[in-house]
């Protein structure tokens, strides 16, 4: 029986084993997916285990998805370029790691405003952390739109921006309204919203009609971000998808199956999530 894993510590948070089990039972495979909380000091045991043909492979989230790129034998192009891992599985006697980030991200658009990459010309990311760099990676990926990183400290923004080349540029406080105006897609990529929090100096009447926000936060699904998006009548795109979306690659790789992202399967999420509230 293939075994899969998803760890970090803490680890009790993670919804990964409902998606995958989920796909396991819909598709009558023989297969388990659990979580395993490992501490940091625990992480190169927990190698030693994959190494022995213990598991197929599996995910990874906070605090590991830096540290176990040292650990892998191969990382894709992806995970070097974002300089993270989230996704591991086996090649031959080889521990890979990879990075489906970008993938999720690109999917949950696709899903949800199809075409949004048509004509794109400005992308605007709200923070510049670990979260926007995968956004870049996979907006390079698919568009030559100009993508500006606004962050609350701007010497932050210009690092990010200069590890991927000038089609990413930060982005000043004072220069913000000016940008907003020419945005086509407007991205969260910063815890704010988990709380009701807002982006101070953020005035979405400022974007176009035909923009779109979304936000990589899925806690709650509609933040105030996408609350006022929705109120401007704009288009908005919670993060819950992206989530969703992250989990195809790996659970394809480990069982030989693409599996699909479907509407029973958000609802099982959003239940164990919310119970019922959207909120």
């Amino acid at each position: 029986m293939k075994q899969a894993f998803v760890i970090g510590h803490p680890i009790a948070h993670s919804r990964s084993p409902l998606i995958h089990r989920y796909w396991l039972e819909k598709h009558g495979l023989s297969g388990t997916y659990d979580r395993h909380d490992v501490t940091p000091e625990k992480l190169p045991p927990f190698f030693d285990s994959i190494r022995t043909g213990e598991f197929v492979g599996g995910n990874v989230t906070i605090p590991h998805k830096e540290a176990v790129i040292a650990l892998c034998d191969d990382i894709t192009d992806t995970a070097r370029q974002i300089g993270a891992a989230n996704t591991i599985f086996v090649s031959g006697n080889r521990i890979v790691g990879d990075n489906s980030d970008a993938y999720g991200f690109l999917a949950n658009l696709d899903d949800k405003a199809p075409g949004w990459d048509e004509n794109l010309e400005i992308v605007t990311i709200l923070g510049a952390g670990g979260a926007s760099r995968a956004l870049i990676h996979g907006l390079k990926s698919r568009t030559g739109a100009t993508i500006h990183l606004a962050n609350r400290t701007l010497q932050r923004a210009e690092q990010l921006a200069a590890e991927f080349g000038p089609q990413a540029k930060p982005l000043a406080q004072s220069d913000l309204a000016q940008v907003l105006a020419r945005t086509s897609l407007l991205i969260n990529a910063t815890s704010i919203g988990m709380h009701e929090e807002r982006h101070q100096g953020l005035d979405l009447s400022l974007l176009p009609q035909n923009a779109i926000v979304t936000d990589i936060v899925y806690t709650p699904l509609e933040t105030p971000l996408l609350a006022d998006a929705r109120k401007a009548g704009l288009r908005a795109i919670d993060g819950l998808g992206m989530l969703l979306h992250q989990a195809v690659p790996g659970f394809e790789r480990w069982f030989r199956i693409r599996p699909e992202v479907d509407a029973d399967l958000r609802q099982l999420i959003e239940a164990d999530l919310f119970g019922g509230e959207k909120s």
